[in-house]
């Protein structure tokens, strides 16, 4: 199964893709949007997705990306993120790493390095080889990326400001792999409407089903200003009458948009 992952190797997104394919299976693009296309053009069988990070809150190229082409997510993926500085040694002006890795270790950043630029590039691994070229830089990223090669150092482990910081990430398929089966089912809303109340009515036909929410978000529509695609996880498998009853409420309500069901699906954890 080949499959496609933010690049280069090393970075968060790579460990979770071995969940899925092997190494020699797993190729890299820079950016979310660039999975997604192509996946959903049939170029991969899978490809995975950073979604949400339990500090900084949700992915939103990650989100947009899954309203705006027909795709299924198959899997969902859940792993520890553990961040080291890593620099070739003590002495250096700048550190490189994703915009969220960089928030996740504000703290530490700001009380041991307070006087380092922060740079934001465009994953973990390309700031840890940005620090393998250049003894002014240190990267940000999984302490493992300092054995591919002898000329860094972990310098301090740990650094997210929350021992919890975990990632979940969504392994995503062609449209035609979506599954009714699954203890969880992610869909995107577009109701096309704005009326005071709109989203409690949206959002209703699950309480009355006894139907959780694990996630609402809403993201511009991009169409006019004020407008509006929810994003809702539930714990519920798309097999299950109460979903099939809750959907068709929503439906009526979003008639004049559409309702997308990426699919259910089973959650596994990659513990490293």
């Amino acid at each position: 199964m080949n499959a496609a992952t933010l690049g280069p190797a090393g970075t968060y997104s790579h460990r979770a893709t071995t969940a899925i394919a092997d190494d020699d299976e797993i190729d890299f693009r820079q950016s979310v949007t660039a999975i997604v296309d192509a996946v959903a053009g049939g170029d991969y069988d899978r490809g995975v997705v950073p979604i949400e990070n339990s500090i900084e809150g949700s992915v939103t190229e990650s989100l947009d990306a899954l309203a705006e082409y027909d795709i299924a997510v198959v899997r969902e993926i859940v792993t520890p993120i553990r961040h080291a500085l890593l620099a070739q040694g003590p002495e250096f002006d700048t550190i490189a790493s994703h915009s969220q890795a960089l928030a996740q270790c504000r703290s530490h950043l700001e009380r041991e390095h307070p006087d380092a630029t922060l740079e934001a590039v465009a994953s973990t691994a390309q700031g840890v080889e940005f620090a393998r070229d250049d003894p002014s830089m240190a990267g940000i990223g999984h302490p493992a990326n300092a054995s591919n090669g002898t000329d860094l150092e972990v310098l301090a482990e740990d650094i997210q400001d929350q021992d919890s910081n975990a990632t979940r990430f969504f392994a995503v398929a062609p449209a035609d792999e979506r599954s009714k089966g699954g203890g969880k089912t992610s869909l995107v809303v577009y109701p096309n409407a704005n009326y005071p109340g709109l989203l409690l009515e949206l959002l209703e036909p699950f309480a009355g089903r006894s139907i959780n929410l694990t996630r609402v978000e809403s993201r511009p529509s991009g169409q006019r200003l004020g407008d509006y695609v929810f994003h809702v996880d539930i714990e519920a498998g798309l097999y299950e009458a109460r979903t099939t009853e809750a959907l068709e409420a929503v439906e009526n309500l979003a008639e004049n948009g559409w309702v997308r069901r990426l699919g259910s699906y089973d959650t596994e954890h990659v513990v490293e």
